[in-house]
């Protein structure tokens, strides 16, 4: 695959994956930020997203089933390889000293970011699952997760 056929297979699923999150145009363009009018355009399939469009689309939709089941993975991961020629995996040891874990729980962490103000949920396999700035979500999120 190059970077010419991954474009044409994400303007031909942009509706798709809009939908399957739930946004209406205004919000998913407002989210990737495109012009409602562009959106439009390429969800018509009028117009090819341009590459940063595509990346936006892959990084903040990453959890899409849509974009996982086409690509057989992580989309995010293949755009670096279509870029770069190949994926780089950051070291996630280094990010400790900005996060304070908050509670634990069944193997759940709720943490909160120092820098940034997030709050997240780590798994028991310390991945992140969940994350937002709002701490009643994040706490909610976590008190389900962890049995509380």
């Amino acid at each position: 695959m190059d970077k010419q056929e991954f474009t044409e297979i994400l303007q031909s699923k942009f509706k798709i994956v809009r939908t399957e999150a739930g946004y209406t145009q205004d919000a998913m363009s407002h989210t990737i930020g495109l012009s409602k009018k562009t959106l439009v355009q390429i969800e018509k399939e009028r117009i090819l997203p341009n590459w940063t469009t595509c990346i936006s689309l892959c990084a903040l939709f990453r959890d899409s089933e849509v974009l996982t089941n086409i690509f057989g993975g992580d989309p995010l991961e293949l755009t670096q390889v279509l870029s770069r020629g190949s994926a780089i995996y950051p070291n996630y040891e280094k990010e400790n000293i900005y996060w304070e874990t908050l509670e634990s729980n069944n193997g759940y962490k709720f943490e909160f970011n120092k820098t940034n103000s997030i709050y997240r949920v780590l798994n028991a396999d310390n991945q992140p699952v969940h994350a937002s700035y709002i701490e009643r979500e994040i706490r909610t999120y976590f008190e389900r997760k962890s049995n509380r």
